[in-house]
């Protein structure tokens, strides 16, 4: 369905001197659903605004890893001397992070001067474009990028790829990530639709990073049926290492001796591997060091991505949220090594398989602390405390619900000993409300029971 109409709109208007806050609630409103896939309305108002991006451009779509992939590219793209801009959602504490200039934050102020513009052009000629929360605020941040003048902009799909906002700017390089079953309602029932739908971001002659070890075959009959330059994991490039160091080799190109990435996980070697294929990729227009390489990916740093804090207990923080990345964060945590008792807080949106979820963590869960979130698409504490219920067998292990991920987090210190584990998972609502006055620095007020 179409949404063009007469300007006659009843929201209440807003100007460059409203709030961030004013703004976005603005855009929750304007449109009928909040999810709505497609190109024409935001092509249509990005023509409106004259909107190109005029650098070199990196689109990167996957299930899990986007957010990382994107990270190691700015990182290793920084330490290069390049001026950068990476759009990535959804954030976990501040809208402001979806937008990251040269590796900072973009502030407030000149989010609200570009939602302004978009607000003028999605009127203009006395026809109001609906858009989306996420349409309109792509819109407001690829502004912000395009009069940034920067060297080269990174996009991260927000869902899918063949239709998703970000598809309507040409990519000179697009990645494709780990690819597994989320999103069905949109994406289709099986992993060769949901890998059509990520296909999309491909272009004739520009080349695609396919970092997925096990890819769709829908991907591949993609790229050749659009001649695009096809980059595959354990075909056209490859991964060797030990405890200490890996290696990559592709097309021409080796680095050796490389330091294993800041992020994290067995996956993020994974991940590193796309980023150095597309790097490669891209040499000619995009030139990078040796040394910058090495730098940006032992310098990378991304809240929440199996993120271990040191202290009293340990914090594990990661916004694993879907049975494949929960699968990723089980093989994280049991290669941590023995904690007395592992605590963990989650909560997710009620759209995911989170009985499959829970089957993956367990075994290596002692005492569970499900939460409410703050957004009505999420699962309830008490649907996921009744899931747990109907698959435990184990009779040692406790379970509570809260209102919450600040008192089930709370709940979990008061509990947990010293030498404990506590592990904060699912959704960014979930990470987001234990990172949202700081990282938080534990130190347990009590000894261990005797």
């Amino acid at each position: 369905m179409s949404y063009f109409k007469s300007t006659t709109s009843l929201l209440e208007p807003l100007t460059a001197h409203s709030s961030l806050d004013d703004w976005l609630a603005h855009c929750e409103r304007l449109h009928p659903v909040g999810i709505d896939l497609g190109l024409e309305r935001v092509r249509v108002v990005a023509q409106r605004l004259g909107l190109r991006l005029k650098c070199p451009v990196i689109t990167v779509a996957g299930t899990n890893g986007k957010g990382s992939t994107c990270a190691m590219l700015e990182s290793v793209l920084l330490q290069a001397g390049y001026k950068t801009g990476v759009y990535s959602s959804p954030h976990l504490v501040h809208f402001e992070e979806r937008l990251r200039l040269s590796g900072e934050s973009i502030n407030a102020a000149d989010l609200v001067a570009a939602c302004a513009d978009v607000e003028c052009a999605r009127g203009q000629n006395d026809v109001d474009v609906s858009l989306t929360y996420f349409e309109f605020t792509t819109l407001a941040i690829v502004l912000l990028m395009a009069r940034a003048e920067l060297d080269v902009a990174i996009l991260e799909v927000g869902l899918g790829g063949r239709l998703d906002a970000v598809n309507i700017f040409e990519p000179d390089c697009a990645i494709i990530t780990s690819i597994d079953m989320d999103h069905m309602a949109l994406l289709g029932e099986t992993r060769e639709a949901i890998g059509f739908e990520k296909a999309g971001i491909m272009r004739t002659g520009k080349p695609v990073v396919v970092s997925d070890p096990l890819p769709p075959q829908s991907v591949l009959d993609h790229a050749l049926e659009i001649g695009a330059d096809l980059w595959r994991v354990g075909v056209d490039f490859n991964v060797t290492g030990d405890k200490q160091q890996w290696s990559w080799a592709g097309r021409g190109r080796r680095y050796s001796g490389l330091a294993y990435p800041a992020l994290r996980g067995a996956n993020q070697l994974v991940n590193a591997a796309g980023v150095l294929a597309a790097l490669t990729a891209l040499r000619d227009v995009l030139p990078i060091t040796a040394q910058a390489l090495r730098n940006g990916l032992v310098f990378v740093d991304l809240p929440g991505r199996f993120q271990i804090v040191p202290g009293q207990p340990t914090l594990v923080l990661d916004v694993a949220h879907n049975p494949h990345a929960v699968a990723a964060l089980a093989a994280n945590l049991d290669a941590m090594g023995f904690f007395p008792t592992t605590h963990a807080v989650f909560g997710v949106m009620a759209d995911k398989d989170f009985g499959l979820i829970l089957a993956r963590m367990n075994a290596l869960v002692d005492n569970w602390y499900f939460t409410d979130l703050p957004t009505p698409r999420s699962a309830a504490a008490s649907e996921l405390l009744q899931a747990w219920q109907a698959q435990n067998k184990r009779k040692d292990v406790l379970a509570a619900t809260f209102s919450s991920p600040e008192l089930a987090f709370e709940a979990a210190l008061k509990a947990a000993d010293p030498t404990d584990r506590m592990v904060v998972f699912g959704s960014f609502y979930t990470v987001g409300g234990i990172l949202k006055d700081g990282v938080p620095q534990l130190q347990a007020t009590h000894l261990p029971k005797s």
